[in-house]
């Protein structure tokens, strides 16, 4: 219903007229980048649509599983094309910005309101336990490169790529785990955060049709992935940064475009907004980043879980923060105001740091 996501519908043509009639690579980019906003927010909106027919444990699993599916269309496209680094710094951008700018986002708007606010401290902080055992297995081989790297030890890639799958397979089980103790054994844990009143506003037959349509217009994010390396030489924005802070911002435009019309309309719904922030998160770290690691094994491209020290440390960064703020079960707007300081200093190290 927003107007800015009909108007960004527009670039949708454009972006594959670019690609076919070969334009500048940025131009191939920023058509293809923002073609791609309103495609993720309309697969996000069909997903949700369809979920609401199966109730709330069946719903929840089908929007869990599928909700990142545009994430997960970018990451095999540049995975394909050999771009891991990429691969590596959307993932890890997309658990920044949604624990630092769309929480930040959140808490600024509810403390517009009000001086204090409470939320469920509970499911806030096994979101936060999650959140931390995530950071740990993407800190666990980065040490090991580190470490290894620092000894002089030059034939190693084997043994990281079995660390890095074998970790990949132990995330995936954690989510399956996690999906069981969200949706089933302790649902009530998270019952305040499901918005029960919400009815289906398409049909199945035209959630079914439109999600069909969706995916296949998502799957041509491969010309946005071709013309990265194209902007990096024409532009001198580093690969990092494309992939830290402008991938992210397709890939989670859906619930960024809620948090930023929910604090502008005045109706941020805490908990929920605290729940869909951390679960994404969560849904990238468990099933994303391990299932990323997974293909790329069966396709033959060495992907691991073994980023750069500087994200790796500028994640746990984020993710320490994050706990630290929602330990007391309340919130005020000067957090929100941390948490969105704390994003823009690391944007801005992103943008200057070197390709």
């Amino acid at each position: 219903k927003s107007p800015w996501v009909i108007l960004l519908i527009v670039f949708i043509p454009l972006g594959y007229m670019a690609h076919g009639l070969k334009w500048n690579n940025s131009w191939i980019f920023i058509l293809n980048f923002l073609a791609m906003i309103p495609l993720a927010i309309l697969f996000e909106f069909a997903i949700k649509d369809a979920s609401l027919r199966f109730g709330q444990t069946i719903g929840g699993l089908l929007n869990a599983i599928s909700s990142n599916t545009v994430e997960l269309i970018t990451s095999i496209a540049a995975l394909k094309k050999g771009q891991i680094r990429v691969v590596q710094a959307s993932i890890c951008g997309s658990i920044i910005l949604c624990l630092l700018l769309i929480l930040g986002i959140c808490f600024v708007s509810e403390g517009i309101s009000y001086k204090t606010q409470k939320f469920n401290r509970i499911a806030a902080q096994t979101n936060s336990s999650l959140m931390t055992l995530a950071c740990i297995s993407l800190i666990i081989p980065a040490a090991f490169n580190f470490s290894v790297e620092r000894n002089n030890v030059s034939i190693h890639e084997g043994e990281l790529l079995n660390l890095s799958r074998a970790t990949a397979i132990v995330l995936l089980i954690i989510y399956t785990l996690y999906l069981l103790f969200q949706l089933k054994t302790h649902s009530h844990i998270y019952h305040k955060e499901q918005k029960e009143d919400e009815e289906p506003q398409l049909s199945l037959i035209v959630s079914i049709i439109l999600l069909a349509v969706v995916t296949v217009a998502v799957s041509f994010s491969v010309y946005l992935i071709d013309s990265i390396e194209g902007i990096v030489k024409s532009t001198g924005l580093s690969e990092t940064f494309i992939g830290l802070i402008l991938l992210p911002i397709i890939n989670k435009s859906a619930e960024l475009l809620n948090a930023v019309i929910a604090a502008v309309e005045n109706k941020t719904d805490l908990d929920f907004a605290i729940s869909v922030a951390t679960g994404s998160s969560m849904h990238i770290s468990f099933f994303v980043s391990p299932l990323v690691v997974i293909l790329g094994w069966i396709i033959g491209q060495d992907m691991t879980l073994s980023f750069e020290l500087f994200e790796t440390i500028i994640l746990f960064i984020s993710v320490m923060m994050t706990n630290h703020l929602v330990q007391g079960g309340e919130t005020h707007w000067l957090k929100g105001v941390i948490l969105l300081a704390t994003y823009i200093m690391m944007a801005l190290a992103f943008f200057f740091y070197p390709n």
